[in-house]
């Protein structure tokens, strides 16, 4: 069974520390407990919504915005640059 790591109680995403496949129930550690059924195929390293979310809100990691879902997001979900357009390191977007 997959494993996810959720670095922060305010993340709506958890990083996977194994490969986990469509179908699969991937545990989560860290900062949040329970399992998650994967809705695609997640490499590792990558990233699973484990918290909805609507088009547009915020994708959190580290407690951190890293970036806006593009679309809605579930939770089970591959977030990626395919669904998430990031904040980080992009000068256009720094608060002052």
């Amino acid at each position: 069974m997959p494993r996810a790591i959720v670095l922060n109680r305010a993340d709506n995403v958890a990083t996977l520390i194994d490969t986990g496949r469509a179908g699969d129930g991937c545990v989560l550690q860290g900062e949040a407990s329970g399992e998650v059924k994967l809705r695609q195929d997640v490499p590792f390293g990558h990233k699973l919504c484990i918290r909805s979310a609507c088009a547009g809100a915020e994708v959190l990691k580290y407690g951190q915005v890293i970036g806006k879902a593009t679309r809605a997001l579930e939770v089970g979900e591959h977030v990626h640059a395919h669904n998430v357009e990031s904040a980080r390191g992009r000068g256009d977007q720094i608060k002052r």
